[in-house]
């Protein structure tokens, strides 16, 4: 698996999560001290997330942090 497949896979899986919740990104953002044009750009797959990151959204949704992959 490519890096760039690898970003858009978690990209998508936190949009849908999000979504699903139905949550903004501006109130995700908030909940997990990050800013909105971020999480917008991880949810695009333009920027690669950092692991304490992944983590604090796993933890926002309650989900495995193994869900992403």
């Amino acid at each position: 698996m490519g890096i760039r497949k690898l970003r858009n896979d978690i990209g998508k899986k936190i949009k849908y999560l999000r979504k699903e919740h139905g949550i903004s990104q501006e109130k995700l953002a908030e909940g997990i001290e990050m800013s909105r044009e971020h999480i917008s750009c991880l949810e695009r797959g333009k920027n690669l997330i950092t692991i304490e990151s992944l983590y604090k959204i796993a933890e926002y949704f309650n989900v495995d942090i193994k869900d992403f992959f």
